[in-house]
């Protein structure tokens, strides 16, 4: 197939998307596709080959059969791209705008989460004009973050509550809606999804961050952190958090992949973080490496990922909007 990769954006995760990108083409062209390398420059102009692209209803996009949009952060991986690509009726990878757009936003997720009794870590929404006592609630440390930023963009951790006016100052910098987290014990755990009606869960892996936490520098430098695969958490509890991954992926309404992360509490109990819809994807990123440790390839995956877009495609085509 013609697949246009879509790469860069608008957001902070900009050069972060440019490496997907650019590893996602090459492990297509691996798998035998024809690639369209489209570049999104920061202030949101599309090109190919040096030209521009122009994007029309009914023109599709360059006569791609389908896009992956390597995008992450705002303006990619928050629903706003995937609803241009439904507007020019190109399949793509990934989630549809409804679940791109609640699972970038960790209020709306962690809300979703809470009504269907799903573990995970206490939150408050800094909103109203309580939030500060139910801040004092969650106790020390405190993790401040903007709610619909990635690569921990904004994130403060706060050990002090003098500290978190300051906190909330900075991530209202990166966003009006702000979260404030519990500290969760535990080991770190992500688990890779892959599917659309029939999600399947990779063996998790677990992060072991050479830094104070898992910020963007230990995400991004080279040596910041480790990742342990299988998980060294007992074989319960990696049946419980392949279990959870599955089970949020559909309740989320996700589609093709996601990555989601949580914390193995010292007696085994997992609690869930969030959903990444569209996680870094080079092929030594985690997602990728959770399937290569579960028997899938890198070019492998991105062939089925191209599969399962026009597989749903073909589906939503069978309604009548």
């Amino acid at each position: 197939m013609r697949v246009a990769v879509l790469a860069g954006g608008r957001s902070s995760e900009h050069d972060v998307s440019v490496r997907s990108g650019a590893a996602v083409a090459a492990g297509l062209r691996e798998a035998g596709h024809e690639v369209l390398e489209v570049a999104i420059d920061r202030s949101g102009g599309w090109s190919s080959l040096g030209a521009p692209v122009e994007l029309t209803p009914g023109g599709g996009l360059l006569g791609a059969d389908v896009a992956f949009p390597a995008l992450h952060g705002a303006f990619g991986e928050d629903g706003s791209v995937q609803g241009l690509l439904e507007c020019l009726d190109v399949p793509y990878v990934g989630s549809d705008v409804l679940a791109s757009a609640i699972c970038m936003d960790k209020l709306t997720l962690k809300r979703l989460f809470a009504e269907h009794g799903v573990p995970q870590v206490e939150f408050a929404a800094v909103e109203g004009n309580d939030w500060w006592g139910r801040c004092e609630e969650l106790g020390l440390p405190l993790w401040v973050k903007p709610s619909r930023m990635g690569s921990s963009v904004g994130i403060t951790r706060v050990e002090d509550l003098a500290e978190l006016d300051e906190a909330v100052e900075l991530a209202l910098r990166h966003d009006p809606r702000v979260i404030v987290e519990a500290s969760a014990e535990g080991r770190e755990v992500e688990c890779s999804v892959l599917g659309n009606e029939s999600p399947e869960a990779s063996l998790p892996g677990e992060l072991v961050v050479h830094a104070d936490w898992y910020d963007f520098e230990a995400k991004y430098t080279e040596g910041g952190m480790e990742l342990r695969v299988p998980a060294p958490i007992g074989e319960e509890a990696i049946a419980r958090v392949r279990e959870l991954a599955v089970s949020v992926f559909s309740l989320a309404g996700c589609a093709g992949l996601a990555r989601c992360d949580f914390f193995v509490q010292p007696d085994g109990t997992p609690l869930v973080n969030e959903i990444n819809t569209m996680p870094g994807f080079t092929d030594t990123s985690v997602y990728a490496k959770l399937w290569e440790a579960t028997g899938i390839g890198y070019a492998d995956l991105c062939d089925r990922l191209v599969q399962l877009a026009i597989q749903r495609h073909g589906e939503q085509r069978s309604y009548e909007f």
